[in-house]
């Protein structure tokens, strides 16, 4: 039934302001409306609303990411916006901060201001 539906993204955030010049200034999605309640990006084809809450929990996860063709090159474009990769204990990431997993995918991570954690991603060629 909503298999060929397009998906709406949702991301809480305390400051919208904030948000809106995270998303925008440094990632480079395109605002499409702001209003008192959401700040709305758009991610290719994906609307996603930034949403203002009044308290936030912040997950131990990943709640949204991008699934690039060159992780070392977005990592790069990411740290010149002064963005800069998570790094986790345990983890063998290299020098840039991107993990390649056991089965050869690669992840980097990063947050935004509210403390929300977004990936990138770089699918192995199977």
């Amino acid at each position: 039934m909503l298999g060929s539906a397009a998906p709406i993204a949702f991301l809480p955030s305390l400051d919208l302001d904030r948000s809106r010049h995270f998303f925008a200034d440094r990632l480079g999605l395109t605002v499409e409306e702001i209003t008192p309640f959401a700040c709305v990006l758009r991610v290719g084809t994906t609307m996603l609303r930034v949403t203002k809450v009044d308290q936030l929990r912040v997950q131990p996860f990943t709640v949204f990411g991008w699934e690039v063709p060159d992780i070392h090159s977005a990592v790069a474009g990411l740290s010149e916006n002064d963005v800069e990769c998570l790094r986790y204990d345990g983890i063998d990431q290299d020098d840039a901060g991107v993990w390649t997993t056991p089965g050869g995918d690669r992840i980097a991570w990063f947050s935004d201001p509210d403390g929300n954690t977004l990936s990138l991603t770089q699918f192995a060629v199977h």
